[in-house]
């Protein structure tokens, strides 16, 4: 999965299909990613403590990783990755342009 926390993604299908926003968490074993302000569950919550309050929350869930690519705004599109060496680091780079994501 090339995708990581702190990176900024275009959803490419679904309900909330051309929505930009940051990786919140991603999950490599479960080929999933959350991403902020992106694909949002209605919860119930009901206080647990003494003076806290209950209510209806809306709380991000987790989507397939293969549903979003990685933003680059040079393209101002979704873009595949691929890697290149810079020195003895490995890099990530926009497929179309070749910039460094």
């Amino acid at each position: 999965m090339n995708i990581k926390k702190n990176d900024t993604v275009i959803v490419l299908s679904g309900k909330d299909k051309g929505k930009k926003g940051k990786v919140l968490v991603a999950m490599p074993s479960e080929n999933k990613v959350i991403v902020e302000g992106v694909s949002l569950a209605t919860v119930h919550q009901r206080p647990r403590r003494q003076g806290e309050e209950g209510g209806i929350i809306h709380k991000e869930i987790p989507i397939r990783a293969d549903k979003v690519a990685l933003f680059c705004s040079k393209c101002n599109k979704g873009v595949r990755v691929g890697y290149k060496l810079d020195g003895d680091k490995k890099v990530r780079v926009g497929r179309p342009c070749g910039h460094e994501i």
